[in-house]
């Protein structure tokens, strides 16, 4: 929910939908694939001459979808636009007309048990997931990751702070740590499955207010109470809106975390995402659970473990996703490995990227381009500045954005950015407060390994993240600050460090020494939603070029032709085109002088 690492629930399409003819269309290809690697053995030879003789061409709530009034009519208008001619998208129940969901309901807690009265397993397939646990032991270094205990660069931390990050789990009342994991009830189906209306508001642990609630006590703000049982007839499939409510609003709000991923999708163009815009607007008409399909409420797609290669054909759709070895979230899964389709002397040039590029690459040329900016630098160190009176202080710059809050310190924002890119393999590892740190120096929060020695590994585009956090100057480690709900220890409230760093590092169980300063971080995001036209991806010059300012002008380990001309094969590429000219016309004028001393007889002849 407040990690992509299961997104909501999905029913696999139908086995003549779009994906099984990519599939068809790749066997097709097959038979031409031996003509096409020849034609592309030559042409590669044909090109490496041009190449040388030429180098360089020029913290939100998971909020309601819709308002509740508009519930009835706004989940009967998304079933109409999403379901296709096929009509496999079209549920076979009108939940409105159950009797067991007419209410009234005093809690979310209530409907659960409505909901499971009918779907038996579901409550515990949910439970099986990181959706529920928010956890996860790598199998292959042991470090046991996932929100629960995880450090960040934005908020750094969950623990201490459940009542507020919680707002985002799939589950009702998690507060602390005496919540009850194996209670069925506690499970929140309509978090995904809501069409509208629902609402459940940070601070609360995830709870739904269906009353009026005060909130802080003593603000004068409140939230207006949720009506359980009208939800609860109009529930419906996941939706990009759904799904997004959490996955957007990671690390405090719109954009703020991935980069590629906020409430611009909800409406995108094809400019900005040709999978997730509508059909109308020249898009697939995507939903996030088109390509995170899900199987038991297992959710395809992971950025605690990631798929950076998968050099297969298209996989048919509607295939169990987890039991058939590799990832359907991944592009290759639709479109195989070898995409693209070009004439004859083309042929296989833009296929063969795909052994050293990630798709990502090419078809994502920057985020946070659907006009909500995402957050590249957070200082925590300079978080607790008060007015002479005591109060807090917010700046914002010319476009609106916040760049100062006393809560949280000095950030950077950016549109349209360009990604950085490196080499990367899969593997991931993290830094947790297990590990000491050297101040000295950044401390990288995640690792992207990967080397272009290893086939598996692929260059890919990240978003690059900046931060300044604390970390305990005695024992060495990072602390975890209680900063969100309204106590006498919480930063948010008292601006007192020593205080919040104390309550964080007992609920996180690590000694604080009572001394703490602030060291640089960084923490590396994978780009790959925000997908391009094709027309719109990153053209040939972008990378091949001598320019400084060329995508790929610091990475290392590939040779690109142009980035790394040498004048000395640039004057031997030019030698060879010139010799090559003048022996052609040399040979022409031969055969022109020989042919006029010939006689008339042996011309004829």
């Amino acid at each position: 929910m407040a990690d992509p690492m299961n997104p909501p629930p999905w029913a696999s399409p139908p086995r003549d939908a779009a994906p099984v003819t990519h599939r068809v269309g790749a066997v097709r290809r097959c038979r031409w694939q031996p003509l096409r690697r020849l034609a592309a053995g030559l042409a590669l030879l044909g090109l490496s001459g041009a190449a040388l003789a030429f180098p360089a061409a020029s913290a939100p709530a998971a909020a309601s979808v819709a308002a509740p009034a508009a519930v009835a009519s706004a989940a009967a208008a998304s079933s109409a636009a999403s379901a296709p001619a096929g009509g496999w998208r079209v549920s076979t129940a009108d939940h409105s007309k159950f009797k067991e969901l007419q209410g009234p309901f005093k809690s979310g807690e209530e409907v659960t048990q409505a909901c499971i009265g009918c779907h038996t397993e579901a409550a515990r397939q949910v439970m099986g997931t990181r959706h529920w646990t928010w956890e996860y032991t790598n199998p292959q270094t042991g470090q046991k990751l996932g929100k629960k205990s995880m450090l960040n660069s934005f908020c750094i931390g969950d623990r201490s702070n459940e009542a507020f990050c919680q707002s985002c789990h799939v589950g009702y009342g998690w507060k602390d740590a005496s919540f009850d994991f194996t209670a069925e009830s506690k499970v929140d189906c309509l978090v995904c499955h809501q069409t509208g209306g629902y609402r459940k508001p940070a601070g609360m642990a995830g709870e739904v207010p269906t009353e009026r609630t005060e909130y802080p006590p003593g603000s004068g703000k409140f939230f207006d109470p949720v009506d359980l049982a009208l939800v609860a007839k109009h529930v419906g499939r996941t939706s990009t809106a759904t799904c997004g409510s959490c996955h957007y609003y990671g690390g405090g709000g719109d954009g703020v975390k991935h980069g590629d991923l906020d409430s611009s999708l909800n409406r995108a163009s094809r400019e900005l995402d040709v999978h997730m815009a509508s059909k109308a607007q020249g898009g697939a008409g995507f939903s996030c659970a088109t390509c995170h399909q899900s199987d038991g409420h297992r959710i395809a797609g992971s950025r605690i473990t990631m798929t950076a290669s998968d050099p297969h054909g298209p996989m048919l759709r509607g295939d169990s996703v987890h039991n058939a070895g590799r990832n359907a979230a991944t592009c290759q899964s639709c479109h195989g490995d070898k995409p693209h389709r070009q004439g004859l002397l083309q042929v296989e040039l833009l296929n063969n990227h795909t052994n050293k590029l990630a798709c990502q690459s090419c078809h994502v040329p920057s985020f946070a381009r659907g006009g909500v900016a995402t957050k590249m630098a957070w200082d925590w160190s300079t978080a607790g500045r008060l007015t002479p009176e005591g109060k807090p202080i917010q700046k914002k710059d010319e476009h609106g954005h916040v760049i100062y809050d006393s809560k949280k310190g000095d950030f950077k924002l950016g549109e349209n950015v360009v990604p950085e890119y490196l080499w990367f393999d899969g593997r991931v590892t993290y830094t947790t407060q297990e590990d000491k740190i050297q101040p000295g120096s950044v401390v990288k929060i995640n690792t992207f390994h990967g080397s272009p020695d290893d086939p598996a590994a692929r260059i890919w585009p990240v978003k690059r993240f900046e931060g300044k956090q604390p970390y305990d100057k005695v024992h060495g480690h990072l602390l975890v600050p209680h900063t969100a709900t309204p106590d006498d220890t919480a930063f948010w409230f008292n601006f007192d460090w020593p205080k919040a760093l104390k309550a964080g590092a007992e609920a996180t169980g690590k000694p604080y020494s009572g001394q703490h300063d602030f060291v640089r971080t960084e923490m590396l995001w994978p780009i790959t939603h925000m997908v391009a036209p094709k027309e719109q991806a990153v053209s040939c010059v972008q990378c091949h070029t001598g320019s400084s300012q060329g995508r790929l002008a610091g990475l290392g380990g590939v040779y690109l032709p142009a980035r790394d001309a040498h004048p000395w094969i640039d004057r031997i590429g030019w030698l060879v085109v010139v010799a090559s000219l003048a022996g052609v016309l040399l040979h022409a004028g031969a055969r022109v002088l020989t042919r006029r001393r010939q006689s008339p007889e042996h011309r004829h002849v």
